[in-house]
């Protein structure tokens, strides 16, 4: 008896196609949710949070926010606003309404009534401390993770893969189900091992990128400024926005001296 043959894997012509992955890529269509997740660390720059926050909403993406301990510290030394769990869509329209020139009613009208939305909405709020939230599985879906702003904590933990808390855990995920993560680190000077520690996200596939403003657009105030570092944060995970304007090769151009 002769024996038997391997089995010959079926040429990619014969296979049959997957009909909902042709039809629904990623699964935009099904109405399933698939939310950005935005962590906010305890670095100073919660502006820069609160314009990406924005950024999203404008552009209907659906958020998942997890605001870490510390960051809540930050949030009032910088606004004098306090995030807590049990008040956190009245607490967040307040954060997203402020400018960051500190006028609280700056954004206010383009905000959507954030403590009318059922439970299931564009926006989620996870506690800081919840490791059995849904972010922190691989099998809950998301498009990704924005850190903003990344503390060197924050960058350590990341890089180190501790998950002392959800925000860390939901960054392991992001990495380990080869997701875009965009770490959006404040600090100023680096030290060596924050600088390797950089690098390590850098080569686990993570964007590193400084929350550093640029002048080129034409900044006439704060929030052009805050605005500019948030949109390279929405432009590194492909989402649109007119936060800036884009440079188009005429020096002077944004002072109308084209």
């Amino acid at each position: 008896m002769e024996p038997p043959q391997p089995r010959q894997p079926m040429p990619t012509s014969q296979r049959r196609p997957n009909p909902d992955a042709a039809a629904d890529p990623g699964g935009a269509r099904t109405g399933q949710r698939r939310p950005w997740v935005v962590g906010v660390s305890g670095a100073s720059g919660t502006p820069y949070a609160a314009s990406v926050l924005r950024g999203l909403l404008r552009a209907g993406e659906a958020v998942d926010l997890v605001v870490s301990r510390a960051s809540r510290l930050t949030l009032l030394d910088e606004t004098g606003i306090s995030f807590r769990d049990a008040h956190w869509r009245e607490d967040l329209r307040t954060w997203l309404a402020r400018g960051a020139d500190g006028d609280p009613d700056r954004f206010a009208a383009e905000l959507p009534d954030l403590s009318a939305l059922p439970e299931r909405s564009d926006v989620r709020h996870w506690a800081a401390g919840d490791l059995a939230a849904g972010p922190s599985s691989g099998s809950y879906p998301v498009k990704g993770m924005l850190i903003v702003p990344a503390s060197t904590a924050c960058v350590a933990g990341v890089a180190l893969g501790l998950s002392k808390d959800l925000l860390q855990r939901v960054a392991s995920v992001t990495l380990k189900e080869r997701r875009r993560l965009v770490v959006a680190v404040r600090e100023t000077p680096l030290s060596g091992q924050t600088l390797k520690q950089l690098v390590a996200l850098d080569e686990a596939g993570a964007v590193v990128l400084p929350a550093s403003p640029a002048f080129y657009a034409g900044a006439s105030g704060i929030q052009d400024l805050v605005d500019f570092v948030a949109g390279r944060v929405l432009d590194a995970a492909g989402v649109p926005h007119q936060l800036y304007r884009r440079w188009e090769g005429a020096i002077g151009g944004a002072r109308g001296e084209e």
